[in-house]
């Protein structure tokens, strides 16, 4: 008798030591994590433009990643608009995006700034002029937040000089509540950001000559100042859009990948070779790789 329940106290120690060893195996499963990084989806009525986005957003539902961040552009063009038309594109993206079965945070891209082009006609006193009908519509320019012990920070890097003109700038507003931010950021915690215009490319040298300078509508023109503020953090990746083209720019521990584009080349085909297409990131633990999907998406044929 002894014998035996001593072999049944060992065997239900044993059944615990398992069921432990698994509980931590899945609680460590659950740190693992995707996303989505979808950037210049420029959706428009035109083009068949609609029928691209809704078929990259199919093709991200059927991966499931945790969240989506989309990298800017989201409309084909505020700049120069009327308010209707503006207004028109804003609310096609809008309807689309519910579509996502997951959650969507929104960077701000050049194109979604309404109305401060001379050509458009729209009074500053607009109530939804420059960047407030992207606040009003789709929330802050800038925010961050926290997903299984990363911190993501989306940028609103693009800065109207009212002159008719963006340039790619982060302001000293931002600049301050990146400062900030940090403060309650371990030293150790990857670190991701969204920036719309580029932080660091090559862009100029590929597509120019080796010795052309990117111009200030090309990449953030402070970016050195910006990249400065995560000196004693652990930036892991800058996700950038603007440029239609992929880049993977390794630097300092910090990767710079440029997204492509979900357009392509404004919904006419693949821009510069590169596909339609977005960025998949998966996590694991505080390491991750990436992979551009393209989503199989072509141009419609007219007859």
């Amino acid at each position: 008798m002894y014998h035996a329940l001593k072999c049944v106290t060992l065997l239900f120690i044993l059944v615990l030591l398992i069921s432990c060893h698994r509980g931590v195996r899945e609680l460590s499963a659950t740190d693992d994590f995707s996303f989505v990084f979808m950037t210049d989806i420029h959706v428009q009525p035109e083009r068949n433009a609609e029928a691209g986005f809704r078929a990259a957003i199919d093709t991200v539902n059927k991966i499931n990643p945790d969240f989506v961040i989309t990298g800017g552009d989201l409309i084909m063009d505020a700049l120069e608009q009327t308010y209707g038309r503006a207004d028109k594109l804003y609310n096609i993206y809008e309807g689309l995006a519910e579509e996502f079965n997951m959650p969507v945070y929104n960077t701000l891209g050049n194109h979604e700034i309404f109305g401060i082009y001379d050509g458009s006609g729209v009074p500053k006193d607009h109530p939804e002029y420059g960047k407030k009908m992207f606040e009003n519509r789709l929330g802050n320019r800038y925010e961050s937040f926290d997903h299984k012990g990363w911190h993501f920070m989306v940028l609103d890097g693009v800065l109207d000089t009212e002159k008719s003109r963006y340039i790619g700038m982060v302001d000293e507003e931002q600049m301050n509540w990146i400062r900030e931010d940090l403060t309650e950021v371990d030293k150790s915690t990857p670190i991701v950001l969204s920036t719309h215009i580029p932080l660091l490319t090559v862009f100029s040298q590929i597509y120019s000559g080796a010795t052309v300078p990117n111009d200030s509508g090309l990449v953030v023109v402070n970016a050195k100042e910006v990249i400065e503020l995560f000196d004693n953090h652990n930036l892991k990746i800058v996700l950038q859009g603007h440029l239609h083209t992929i880049e993977d720019i390794y630097v300092n521990g910090t990767h710079y990948i440029t997204g492509g584009a979900v357009s392509g080349a404004w919904w006419t085909g693949p821009n510069n070779n590169f596909e339609e297409g977005f960025v998949l990131v998966r996590v694991r633990d505080k390491e991750f790789e990436w992979e551009y999907i393209d989503y199989l998406w072509t141009v419609e044929k007219k007859e």
